[in-house]
């Protein structure tokens, strides 16, 4: 490392992090990228987003081997080889983070593996930590700082060793340290009750599972296993999954669930976790209690995974020592634009408030490297940040809700179309549950133009038709002029584009 002084500082690896590292660097900006894992890429390319996403492909594969007979063709899955299904997912991930650190070096960003600590303004120490480039640290728990040892590699190839810390200085540093699964109050994440970083490592599926838990990351662990089958029961605290997003989108996704197999039961409290704690399959025994039920139920499987939700990353003494504000959860105080209230320190992702999702921080780390090369970015309009769920089928949304723009006084004459989706070919032919919800209205600057406020899915392939919808809501396009817009036929997309007509008055194939 041959400077000790940069631009920029940015302290976490993950995709805000790493987002913020190359737009700056691109815009000619010094730029260090202090990292305390041994590969770039944080919780989403490590142990979340990627290495999920590579189970879901593949477990898909059982699912539509399953619903082959429906269109006659005998097919039928022998068994999961496991070593290769892990090496699948690992290469998956590999490729990803490879290809980041080939381009963070392309773009000359310096980056450090060590844990990162603010000890005065702009001044920033750095625990060391002995790094191997080819070793994935896939599986590790992301809790808590990695130990100091005597060896740092930046990207440039150089290394330092015989030091265990070393500090540098930044005109400006971004603070970007993420979160960490939440464990259910009163039992540690320990043998066969997993959180989800363990629950992407295991071995080998269980035969059984109980999922606590009825956001993104349950649904898709639920939604995964039952596929490949796996007997899943998922505890819900309410009637429906997902239960913060559209009502009618998400209770089409809770009845396909119940309906794919999955044991989903609503209104339920946990009582009691008794988990084995010799190895990560061990069986556990959970008591629990729903509102129908007199006396507490009791479910074994092989293993719990609990997933409540995620905690961020801001317990370190230095964010107090340096006057970084929190909020009741943790979440550090920033204005639109990613400032924190202390002068030269920024903040993005999973630690500040908003949808805890990659995509979100990425055009974050924009947005903080622009304004602080002195350009004048659009800060993120999180309520134009859409959610995507890799369940069977997809759950996407975004923008408003019919209730949200009801309560919302910018908003006139909201409305709400549901379309039919079984009048899509394609949706017919896939054989699943699909739902299309289009939310209408118009801002209070223009009464006279109906726009479309939000976009719920539910259907094959929703994850890529949601990216339309959002163009659509973030620039405030007319209905008129989207509707008008030519979707090829037959495609799941066309169901979007019929939507848009139905709620325009100009339904085509639908009353």
């Amino acid at each position: 490392m041959q400077n000790t002084h940069f631009d920029i500082v940015v302290i976490g690896g993950g995709p805000g992090g790493y987002a913020t590292a190359l737009r700056a660097a691109q815009l000619g900006l010094s730029v260090a990228l202090v990292n305390r894992e041994d590969v770039i890429g944080g919780t989403c390319l490590n142990r979340g987003c990627i290495p999920s996403k590579a189970l879901i492909t593949a477990t898909r594969t059982i699912h539509n081997v399953s619903d082959a007979a429906r269109m006659g063709i005998d097919a039928r899955t022998e068994r999961i080889d496991f070593a290769r299904l892990k090496a699948f997912k690992d290469q998956s991930v590999r490729s990803m983070t490879d290809g980041l650190a080939s381009l963070l070096s392309a773009r000359k960003v310096t980056v450090i593996h060590g844990e990162a600590s603010i000890v005065a303004p702009h001044h920033i120490r750095i625990e060391l930590a002995k790094t191997d480039n080819h070793k994935s640290r896939i599986g590790k728990d992301d809790v808590g700082p990695k130990p100091a040892t005597a060896q740092s590699h930046c990207q440039t190839g150089n290394e330092r060793v015989g030091e265990s810390t070393t500090e540098i200085t930044a005109q400006n540093i971004v603070v970007a340290t993420g979160s960490r699964p939440r464990p259910l109050p009163g039992y540690p994440f320990e043998g066969s009750l997993i959180d989800s970083t363990q629950a992407l490592d295991l071995p080998q599926f269980p035969k059984s599972a109980i999922v606590i838990g009825a956001g993104a990351v349950a649904v898709e662990f639920a939604s995964m296993w039952n596929a490949a089958g796996v007997d899943v029961t998922l505890l819900i605290r309410r009637e429906r999954v997902l239960s913060h997003m559209h009502r009618r989108t998400s209770m089409a996704l809770t009845r396909t669930l119940a309906k794919n197999g999955v044991h989903v039961v609503a209104h339920s409290e946990v009582i009691d976790i008794d988990n084995g704690r010799s190895s990560a399959i061990a069986g556990s025994t959970v008591r629990y209690r729903t509102d129908k039920d007199k006396e507490p139920q009791k479910i074994e499987a092989d293993v719990v995974l609990a997933a409540i939700g995620r905690d961020p990353n801001t317990d370190a003494d230095w964010f107090a020592a340096n006057g970084i504000g929190l909020d009741e959860n943790g979440l550090v105080a920033t204005d639109a634009f990613g400032r924190t209230g202390q002068p030269g320190i920024w903040a993005l992702g999973d630690i500040t408030v908003g949808p805890a999702l990659a995509y979100r921080a990425f055009e974050q780390g924009m947005v903080i490297a622009e304004s602080i090369a002195g350009l004048t970015p659009k800060p993120v309009d999180n309520s134009t940040v859409p959610e995507v769920v890799f369940s069977t089928p997809e759950f996407a949304s975004v923008g408003l809700t019919l209730d949200q723009a009801k309560t919302n006084p910018d908003i006139l004459d909201p409305g709400e179309s549901a379309y039919p989706m079984m009048g899509n070919a394609r949706v017919l032919m896939s054989g699943e549950a699909a739902s299309m919800s289009v939310v209408t209205g118009a801002y209070a600057d223009k009464p006279d133009t109906q726009v479309v406020l939000g976009v719920h899915m539910l259907a094959p392939d929703a994850g890529d038709l949601i990216a339309e919808a959002e163009e659509l809501v973030g620039n405030r396009i007319p209905l008129s002029d989207a509707a008008r817009l030519v979707h090829p036929h037959p495609t799941f997309s066309e169901a979007f584009g019929e939507a848009l007509l139905k709620a325009d008055g100009r339904p085509l194939h639908t009353r």
